[in-house]
């Protein structure tokens, strides 16, 4: 925006402000702000007189404590911040840092908690899946081993063939005899 008499009012008055807060005092007034060097740019050094001998002016450690002290009413009347309103040789204020409304060691211990929680789950559940897999195997075993009858011959198990009318075996398909030549 223009830089024109009426920002330079405004800039006066915002200095004359902070200067009334600092020090207590309501001597200072707006003709006792006084800007030199004013560019197009809005570069610009000011003094304050001290209102009560005129000629004096305050020292600029006051007017730095006075700056610093109301920085954040005189940004927001220029509708700036502390990047685009700079005064040299008084550092910007810092916003303070943000306090997250949970700890964040809480937040981390929820977290580990969280995480060993579900490990203890998923072990128990794999656990109890293995046991029912080894429960069903075992049972399908037994039902096998009902089915099939193992018979010994000579110590040596063997299966029961399943000689049903006209079933012919296998073994014996080719050879019509019953016993061995010698």
């Amino acid at each position: 925006y223009a830089w024109d008499d009426n920002e330079e009012y405004l800039f006066k008055a915002m200095v004359a402000f902070a200067m009334r807060r600092y020090s207590s005092k309501s001597t200072t007034q707006i003709s006792n702000v006084l800007l030199c060097n004013v560019t197009d740019r809005v570069s610009f050094w000011f003094v304050v007189t001290d209102s009560s001998k005129n000629v004096t002016t305050v020292p600029g450690s006051e007017v730095e404590a006075a700056i610093r002290m109301n920085r954040n009413r005189i940004n927001n009347a220029f509708l700036l911040s502390d990047k685009t309103l700079q005064f040299l040789k008084i550092t910007s204020t810092l916003s303070p840092p943000v306090e997250p409304s949970t700890p964040v060691w809480l937040i981390v211990f929820g977290v580990v908690l969280c995480l060993i929680v579900a490990g203890i789950l998923f072990l128990v559940v794999s656990g109890i899946q293995k046991h029912k897999k080894k429960n069903k195997d075992s049972t399908e075993r037994e039902n096998l081993e009902e089915k099939v009858e193992v018979t010994l011959e000579n110590g040596i198990p063997c299966e029961a063939l399943d000689l049903k009318p006209g079933h012919i075996n296998g073994v014996f398909a080719a050879d019509d005899e019953r016993f061995t030549s010698l």
